[in-house]
């Protein structure tokens, strides 16, 4: 992975650790629960995290934000962990899409070249039915770009800690 990518990811999963830390400890679970992953790629992580306290809670008072926000950290990691791609820009507003993923270890000078685009949904508590909706619905979403680069969905869901991806 190239260096200048790596900060980027550190940053942004060290930002969304607290609000996985929060989602999680709200649904009621305890450390090593078990994240499965299922669509285009099945496994099973074990999840732990940093104790919530009551600044932590105050500071992710707002429930979507907080739900996107671990979401997107839950996203990265499987990213990293099951693909040859990393985070390495935050996408514009509008595009339809979230992030852009680079190759891992890529050093190019053309950053999006093998590039892929990352959408990430997240639900607090849900049943299945809800993930495939918002898969549906996120699959839909990132159409109008389908003709520029491949794109890998992710809904995570926190009830039933879940990681639904799927490639476009």
């Amino acid at each position: 992975m190239s260096k200048d990518y790596l900060p980027l990811l550190q940053h942004l999963v060290l930002l969304s650790s607290e609000a996985c830390a929060v989602c999680l400890t709200d649904q009621g679970h305890t450390q090593g629960v078990e994240l499965k992953v299922k669509g285009e790629f099945t496994a099973v992580f074990k999840l732990y995290w940093q104790e919530v306290t009551d600044q932590m809670l105050r500071c992710w008072n707002d429930i979507e934000y907080t739900t996107e926000q671990a979401a997107y950290g839950i996203a990265f990691l499987v990213i990293q962990e099951l693909t040859d791609y990393t985070v390495i820009e935050r996408s514009r507003r509008g595009t339809g899409f979230d992030y852009w993923l680079g190759k891992k270890g890529e050093t190019n000078e053309l950053p999006f070249q093998n590039a892929v685009r990352l959408e990430v949904s997240g639900i607090r508590k849900g049943d299945d039915s809800r993930v495939k909706a918002r898969v549906k619905l996120k699959v839909e979403q990132v159409s109008p770009t389908d003709d520029t680069l491949p794109a890998y969905i992710v809904v995570v869901e926190f009830s039933n800690p879940l990681a639904f991806i799927v490639k476009k």
